[in-house]
């Protein structure tokens, strides 16, 4: 399974930590939101799997969470490097830095994922195989 990104925002604090927890058991990456505006913000950066958010959540306007999550207008695209460089380095997080497995996992080479790590300037770290 692969770790998600999750922003979770709910102002219950022993609700939201145990949510936390729950994620974090499993091996997720969750993302805690202080209060609506920060979820808003949080919405907007690329990398974000999913939103668990209480609609009850003081402050919280419903019409931009919606507009954030559906927007009427189209989202500018970004380069593809950039994607890239942010899959291979969360790639390489999630396999401790074991580059066969991590290009394994990729679907390239592993010589193609040292050219890729070097042309990124993701740090190589000692390569674990």
């Amino acid at each position: 399974m692969r770790p998600s990104h999750i922003l979770v925002l709910d102002s219950d604090a022993s609700r939201r930590d145990g949510v936390l927890n729950a994620l974090r058991s499993v091996g997720h990456l969750p993302v805690l939101a202080g209060g609506a505006v920060e979820a808003a913000q949080a919405l907007g950066v690329p990398g974000l799997d999913v939103a668990m958010v209480a609609l009850s959540t003081p402050g919280l306007d419903q019409s931009l969470l919606r507009e954030a999550l559906a927007p009427n207008h189209p989202v500018e695209p970004e380069p593809l490097d950039d994607v890239e460089r942010r899959h291979i380095a969360r790639t390489l997080a999630y396999t401790r830095g074991n580059k066969r497995r991590a290009a394994h996992l990729l679907g390239i080479a592993r010589s193609t994922l040292l050219a890729k790590v070097r042309k990124y300037g993701l740090d190589p770290g000692p390569d674990t195989e």
